[in-house]
C-alpha cells in the first residue's frame, strides 16, 4: 500500500523538523510548508490525505487556508492551535476543520489523531465500493455506504466528520446521545477532544442540512442532554 502523504504547514522550522522526523519513522510521507502562501498552494495542488495545519502563518493564516481548501476538498485538516482559548478551536472547526491540537503537544498524541483521521478515510474509500443503501428523511436521502447525501434531490457538501455524525444519528432515530458520547463514538476518542466540538459540528449540519437552522426539523436537542434524529 502506498505511504500516506501528509502536509505540514508550520512556520517554525524547529516544531515542523520534528514533526516531519516523528512521522516519516511511521512510515508517512511528507511534505511542507512554512508560509500561509506556500501551504495553501501545496494543500490545492499537492494532493495530500491529510493537512496539519498551524492556525498563525506568515501571510495567509490558517484559518484562511482552512475555508479555501474546504470550498474544493474535504481532505482531513488536523489545526494547530497554539494556545487553550477556544474561539480559536471554534472557528477551526466551524470553517471545516476535522480535528485540533493544542500546543504543546505530545508527539504519540499527534500521531495517534493523524492515523486515527486517515483510517477514517481508508474506510470512507472502501465503503463506497459498496451497492448503494439508501435512507430517505423527508426531503434528505442518505446513502449511508457511498456517504452521499441529497437535500431536495441535490447534493451536499459536507465534510466526512459531519457525514459520519448525521449517518450515526440518523441510524438510530430518535435516541438521544449526550455530547460526551458522540464524541468518543463518532470521533473515535474520549479524551483527546471537547465536547464544544460537537456543538460546532452539529450547527454546520443544521446550516446545510434545515431550511432554517434556528429551527430544526431534523437534528433535535435534548436540553441538558444531548442531540438526537428525528424523522420529520
Amino acid at each position: 500500500m502506498d505511504a500516506k502523504k501528509v502536509l505540514i504547514v508550520e512556520d517554525e522550522k524547529s516544531i515542523s523538523d520534528i514533526i516531519q522526523f516523528n512521522l516519516k519513522k511511521e512510515g508517512f510521507e511528507v511534505e511542507t510548508a512554512y508560509d500561509g502562501e506556500d501551504g495553501l498552494a501545496k494543500a490545492l495542488n499537492g494532493k495530500p490525505d491529510l493537512i496539519l495545519l498551524d492556525v498563525m502563518l506568515p501571510g495567509l493564516d490558517g484559518f484562511e487556508i482552512c475555508k479555501k481548501v474546504r470550498e474544493v476538498s474535504a481532505v482531513p485538516i488536523l489545526m494547530l492551535t497554539a494556545k487553550e482559548e477556544e474561539v480559536d478551536k471554534v472557528l477551526g472547526l466551524e470553517l471545516g476543520a476535522d480535528d485540533y491540537i493544542t500546543k504543546p503537544f505530545g508527539m504519540r498524541e499527534l500521531v495517534a489523531r493523524i492515523k486515527a483521521n486517515i483510517r477514517r478515510i481508508d474506510l470512507n474509500d472502501s465503503d463506497k465500493e459498496e451497492p448503494a443503501n439508501v435512507h430517505e428523511f423527508g426531503n434528505l436521502s442518505i446513502d449511508m455506504n457511498r456517504y452521499e447525501i441529497r437535500k431536495n434531490g441535490q447534493p451536499l457538501a459536507l465534510t466526512l466528520r459531519e457525514f459520519e455524525l448525521l449517518q450515526y444519528l440518523a441510524e438510530k432515530e430518535n435516541k438521544v446521545f449526550s455530547r460526551e458520547q458522540l464524541l468518543s463514538d463518532v470521533w473515535g476518542y474520549d479524551y483527546f477532544g471537547d465536547i464544544r466540538t460537537v456543538d460546532v459540528t452539529v450547527r454546520r449540519l443544521r446550516e446545510k442540512l434545515e431550511d432554517d437552522s434556528s429551527d430544526p426539523k431534523y437534528i433535535m436537542t435534548k436540553r441538558g442532554i444531548g442531540y438526537y434524529f428525528r424523522r420529520p
